[in-house]
């Protein structure tokens, strides 16, 4: 009888082990969250992914019962935010707010301390807004196509702005370089805010940036739109062609937004708050909000959020290859 005592008894140590491991798990889900969380932002107050979710955190917090801080950690493409909420406790009181940085800056730094695909728990995609190719209204060029010809007449003469080096906006002027054979100027920025204040005093000709933010100065003519950068046109810029349908083809560049939480955060706190966002970008006050700055409503599964960033690594890792871009 001793083999089956034996048996039994390593069976009940790996249950009790088994229990010890699941119970703090599901109390600490059950009473989530009993104090404030905070959400990192690694760039600037007033761009594109800080309207967004500003538009999201009074309803979510009023959901999750708890307050919701917005923290700014800037510097390094978003770098520090990241790894910052990378080494944070995995327990649902930090979180990140992810950038198209999570699948650029594998290919753009070489020494970086954490693995985006690795140190990071999906929750939620909270928005997938178009860019928009916009030019400072000296620019005497009406059309996408009378752009290229005059960049392609003056190489080198003209400057895009960017909301900082490497990141997504950066990267959408240098898939525009390749895509029509042009040369244009980056002006790096700290932030989309700066670098659209400078594009509508016409220290910079040319800029991509997220729609939401540029909306407002198209629509009081401080800013012409020539193109957005997504599959099909914005509801918020009817008349504005797509890439592709001013002649670029292949041309998709959008700029996305989502919650991460630092890997091996429990299960249940990741669809508790999985829920919560759905629902707010649900609700009546965040889709009259979202109308205002020109953002359509996208939620997702966190599954569905991590296969979208693992593909977004392979397109961008292409770009940065091709137009031999390297961190500073």
């Amino acid at each position: 009888m001793k083999p089956f005592t034996n048996a039994l008894g390593q069976a009940l140590v790996f249950v009790v082990c088994l229990l010890a491991w699941l119970l703090p798990n599901t109390g600490q889900a059950q009473t989530y969250p009993d104090r404030p969380i905070r959400i990192i932002n690694g760039f600037a107050a007033g761009g594109g992914a800080d309207l967004l979710l500003r538009a999201i955190q009074p309803k979510a917090a009023e959901l999750l019962g708890q307050q919701i801080i917005v923290d700014y950690k800037t510097g390094a493409g978003g770098n520090l935010a990241m790894e910052s909420v990378a080494r944070a406790t995995p327990d649902g009181y930090t979180l990140l707010l992810g950038t198209p940085g999570l699948a650029i800056n594998p290919s753009l730094y070489k020494t970086l301390t954490f693995d985006p695909l690795k140190d990071f728990s999906p929750i939620v995609m909270i928005g997938v807004v178009q860019n928009v190719l916009v030019v400072h209204p000296s620019v005497p060029a009406q059309s996408v196509q009378k752009l290229i010809a005059l960049l392609r007449a003056q190489p080198g003469k003209f400057n895009f702005g960017s909301s900082g080096y490497g990141t997504s906006l950066h990267l959408a002027g240098e898939m525009f370089k390749l895509s029509t054979e042009t040369d244009i100027v980056h002006v790096a920025y700290k932030g989309s805010g700066q670098a659209i204040n400078d594009v509508m005093g016409g220290q910079v000709e040319i800029m991509f940036n997220v729609l939401p933010s540029s909306l407002p100065f198209i629509r009081d003519g401080r800013l012409r739109a020539l193109a957005v950068t997504g599959s099909s046109r914005a509801a918020a810029l009817p008349e504005v062609p797509t890439m592709m349908e001013a002649g670029v083809r292949d041309y998709q560049a959008t700029t996305w937004n989502g919650i991460l939480a630092p890997a091996n955060t429990p299960r249940a706190i990741i669809d508790r708050l999985n829920h919560v966002f759905v629902e707010a970008i649900k609700s009546r006050e965040v889709l009259e909000a979202f109308e205002k700055i020109g953002q359509d409503p996208l939620t997702s599964t966190p599954e569905e959020f991590s296969v979208f960033l693992k593909a977004e690594s392979v397109k961008w890792a292409q770009v940065i290859d091709k137009a031999h871009i390297q961190a500073p």
